[in-house]
C-alpha cells in the first residue's frame, strides 16, 4: 500500500510532533476503503483510511462525527487527528485503539444510552454527510416521520430508482410512505444524538475491556434507529440489550419499527452492493405493510 507523504507531513502539523514513518501494516475488514496502522520511528502508532480523492468529504463528516460523540463524553471514540488529499487519494489519520476482542458489553449497552440523552431541537445534524459511500442528507426538521419519509426511506429510494431498482420496489415504497405515520401513531420520539451505522463491525473493546465506537454517520434521531442497526447483521450480545434496557427503557412499539428503521440500511446496500439487497428490501416492505 503506497502512502502519500503528505500524510506524516500533516500528523507532525496536526500534533505538532514531527511523525517519521517506519512500516505501515495494512488492516483488515474495510469493505470500502484501504485502512492500514502507522508506526513513527518514535514508537507512536495511527490509524489510516485511504480513498480515491474524490470521496473527501467523507473523511470530513466523519471526523465531525467523531468529535460530536466524543464532546458527549459518554462513550470512546478514535479521536481524529488530521485528514487532507494527496497524490490523488484522500485520506483520514485517527488515533490507533488497540481492539482486544471481548469486552464489557453490559457497560456498551448503559454508555449507548448515555449517549442517547444527548438531545437536540430538531432533527438532523450540522451538516450532511455519509451512510457507507452513499450520502446521507440531514437537513434539520422538526417532525420525525417527515424527516424519516424523506432523508432516509424516501432518499434511498431515490437512489435506487436512479440505479436501476423501479418496478415494484418504487411500488411498494410508494405505499409505504404513504402508510409511514401509522407506525408513529403512539409513539414521539425525541432527537437523540446517534452513531448512525451502529453495526456489529462498528464497535469493540479495548484490550482492558472498555467499549468503543468508531465509523459513525451522526444525526440526532430516534434513538431505536441505533438499536436496530445493531441487530441487522448478527447482533450484539444479549447482555448489551438488557443494560440498555434497565438504563432506558424502549417503547413497547420498538420491535415494529426496527424493521422499518433497518429498511434504510437495506436499501443503502442495494445502492452500494447490489445483488440481493433489492429483493430484500422488497420482502422487508411488504411485511410491514401487512394488516
Amino acid at each position: 500500500m503506497k502512502i502519500p507523504g503528505a500524510v506524516a507531513s500533516a500528523i507532525g502539523d496536526a500534533t505538532q510532533r514531527p511523525f517519521q514513518l517506519l512500516r505501515a501494516t495494512p488492516v483488515g475488514g474495510g469493505d470500502l476503503n484501504q485502512v492500514c496502522r502507522l508506526q513513527g520511528v518514535d514508537g507512536s502508532l495511527y490509524f489510516l483510511k485511504l480513498n480515491d480523492a474524490r470521496q473527501h468529504a467523507m473523511y470530513v463528516a466523519e471526523a465531525a462525527g467523531l468529535k460530536s460523540l466524543a464532546a458527549t463524553d459518554t462513550i470512546r471514540v478514535p479521536r481524529a487527528i488530521t485528514h487532507g488529499i494527496a497524490d490523488g487519494l484522500s485520506f483520514l489519520v485517527l488515533e490507533h485503539l488497540p481492539l482486544g476482542g471481548h469486552g464489557d458489553a453490559r457497560t456498551l449497552g448503559i454508555q449507548l444510552a448515555a449517549l442517547h440523552r444527548h438531545t437536540a431541537e430538531r432533527f438532523g445534524y450540522q451538516q450532511d454527510n455519509f451512510i457507507g459511500t452513499s450520502p446521507q442528507p440531514n437537513s434539520w426538521t422538526d417532525d420525525w416521520p417527515s424527516f424519516w419519509r424523506e432523508h432516509r426511506i424516501g432518499f434511498q429510494l431515490q437512489l435506487a430508482a436512479s440505479n436501476g431498482y423501479d418496478g415494484e420496489l418504487q411500488r411498494l415504497g410508494e405505499k409505504l410512505m404513504v402508510a409511514l405515520p401509522a407506525f408513529f401513531a403512539d409513539y414521539t420520539p425525541q432527537p437523540s444524538l446517534l452513531h448512525g451505522d451502529l453495526w456489529g463491525g462498528n464497535h469493540g473493546f479495548l484490550a482492558d475491556g472498555t467499549p468503543t465506537i468508531f465509523d459513525p454517520a451522526c444525526y440526532y434521531g430516534d434513538r431505536e434507529c441505533d438499536l436496530a442497526m445493531t441487530a441487522l447483521f448478527g447482533g450484539y450480545p444479549a447482555e448489551f440489550y438488557a443494560a440498555y434496557q434497565t438504563a432506558w427503557p424502549l417503547d413497547p412499539g420498538y420491535a415494529k419499527r426496527r424493521e422499518l428503521y433497518n429498511l434504510y440500511h437495506i436499501l443503502n446496500h442495494a445502492n452500494l452492493f447490489g445483488g440481493s439487497y433489492a429483493r430484500q428490501a422488497e420482502r422487508m416492505i411488504s411485511a410491514l405493510l401487512a394488516p
